[in-house]
């Protein structure tokens, strides 16, 4: 079997630190901050963390089973937290990252909403968008919202490329502006419409 190579091997370290950071994220929101709105104005706590969970239950069927987007249809629509959010989110995080890491995963081709895109590709939006949601779970619940710098530096590289058109898609606020010599951080989020 080859060995992974080092851009490989340093998506995967990258994946499994973002889903680290929202994990920890979850592990930390209380019993009654579940309803509590948070940065992503159309979100609850709950809201935001149902979509991540969302998120990371597609990876299986589309990257290890090579099902299409048509194909799982509306299987994990909705609220997919049930009673324990916390246990289900665990569980979708584990499934993704076992996903991502099997062997000739990022040599696959995987069905989206939007076409046929490159496994490593998928898997690089996925960290940046679980990067952007952990700072606004941080923010809505009162936790740590710093961010490590090498997954800031890795998602401005991921969506600067398409930050101009996000706000188009109706799930982003516009790019807000920064002072020059705003942090990577804080200039991360306003190109995503993040207020710091």
């Amino acid at each position: 079997m080859a060995s992974r190579s080092s851009s490989d091997r340093d998506l995967l370290d990258r994946h499994a630190e973002a889903l680290q950071l929202f994990t920890d994220r979850v592990h930390a929101v209380r019993d009654d901050q579940w309803s509590a709105p948070t940065p992503c104005t159309e979100w609850s706590v709950r809201d935001l963390v149902a979509h991540l969970t969302s998120e990371q239950l597609w990876v299986p069927p589309l990257v290890t089973e090579g099902l299409t987007v048509a194909e799982v249809g509306d299987a994990y629509d909705g609220d997919v937290l049930g009673d324990d959010p916390v246990a289900v989110w665990d569980r979708a995080a584990a499934g993704a990252r076992e996903a991502f890491a099997a062997p000739g995963a990022f040599g696959r081709t995987v069905n989206l909403s939007y076409g046929d895109t490159a496994a490593d590709a998928y898997c690089a939006q996925m960290v940046s968008d679980a990067v952007v949601h952990s700072w606004d779970l941080a923010r809505a619940i009162g936790a740590d919202e710093g961010l490590p710098e090498d997954l800031v530096a890795f998602t401005r590289r991921e969506v600067a490329p398409y930050a101009k058109g996000l706000s188009h898609t109706g799930l982003f606020a516009p790019a807000v502006g920064t002072e020059e010599d705003a942090d990577p951080q804080t200039q991360l989020l306003a190109l995503l419409g993040r207020r710091v």
